[in-house]
């Protein structure tokens, strides 16, 4: 017996040409390499030039996931864009996306969860292509965060970069989606009594104004690495798997500390995690996609293996997706 699932069908990125350096950010605010490196595992990360929005990068990316899975803009029925960053307030940054495709059907709209967005938007086209609201669909991480950040704040302004990337989905008709690739399930979960931890401190419906990156960093750290072993031990958990069933691990790019403290406390070899923190920094909801492309391109992940991605964002919000590639 056969039944829909998501199969991703190819991937893309793109970063900004510049790359600002832990050297140039010691010239602008009171840190130095070791500081960072240290604390973070971050050496660089790229800053969108003036005037580059995030419908530029996404659009890039999308054009790169497309060109990788062979198809066109025009099979595309919809696209699902994770941003904290958009253009505008309104429209959705998705439908400058679309446009910028060429696409004048179908739908598109954004996704709002901050570094937890990419699975977020990838578990919600998977329930759109599963209800047979499609057949084909976009899902892109997209974010300029240097464009809220305080550069005055060196416990924020280090952490954070800019980049795109996305993937192609397809329904298709599996028999035995454990071993068959697809996305094979996901898990999301949000808790708003964390919202003041991490955030930015303006807004129309507020200040009026978009405001600035804000964060206790202690906090997050302690409660990121107990949500996300968390979610990562009920995925493996409703899937009868363990640890060692895993291919690779693909996590949000937040902080090397999280990273390693979480493939730790839930057993999973640290050969296997992917990390680009290093170059990247923290690119919220494109840190994934632009992990997963990084992989992929340089030949670590095949087809057939099997990947598990997690993230945890401001909200605070949290979620895993399993999928065989």
């Amino acid at each position: 017996m056969t039944e829909t699932r998501s199969v991703v069908l190819g991937c893309g990125a793109y970063l900004p040409s510049r790359i600002l350096t832990n050297g140039d950010l010691a010239r602008m605010v009171d840190t130095n390499d070791e500081w960072i490196t240290e604390r973070t595992g971050i050496k660089a990360r790229h800053i969108a030039a003036e005037g580059e929005k995030t419908s530029d990068l996404g659009l890039a990316a999308a054009k790169a996931a497309l060109k990788d899975a062979n198809v066109e803009a025009g099979s595309i029925d919809f696209i699902v864009l994770a941003t904290s960053t958009p253009d505008n307030t309104f429209p959705a940054t998705a439908v400058a996306i679309q446009a910028g495709l060429g696409m004048t059907h179908g739908f598109a709209f954004d996704v709002q969860a901050v570094c937890s967005g990419f699975v977020f938007a990838l578990t919600t086209a998977d329930n759109f292509l599963r209800a047979g609201h499609g057949k084909r669909a976009l899902v892109i991480g997209a974010e300029v965060f240097s464009k809220i950040l305080d550069w005055e704040d060196r416990g924020t302004c280090v952490l954070f970069g800019d980049g795109a990337g996305a993937v192609v989905i397809e329904a298709q008709k599996v028999q035995d989606p454990m071993r068959e690739r697809c996305i094979i399930g996901s898990l999301l979960f949000s808790d708003g009594r964390h919202k003041d931890k991490l955030y930015v401190d303006g807004g129309p419906g507020t200040t009026k104004y978009v405001g600035h990156l804000r964060m206790h960093g202690k906090d997050v750290f302690r409660f990121a690495v107990n949500a996300i072993a968390g979610v990562v031990e009920k995925t493996l958990h409703a899937h009868n798997l363990t640890p060692r069933d895993i291919d690779w691990f693909v996590p949000h790019q937040a902080n090397q500390r999280i990273l390693d403290g979480t493939a730790k406390k839930v057993g999973i070899e640290p050969e296997k995690v992917v990390v680009t923190l290093d170059r990247h920094g923290n690119t919220s909801a494109a840190s994934i996609p632009l992990a997963l492309v990084t992989a992929v391109q340089d030949g670590r992940i095949k087809k057939g293996d099997l990947i598990l991605l997690e993230a945890m964002g401001g909200g605070f919000t949290w979620g895993a997706n399993l999928l065989r590639w």
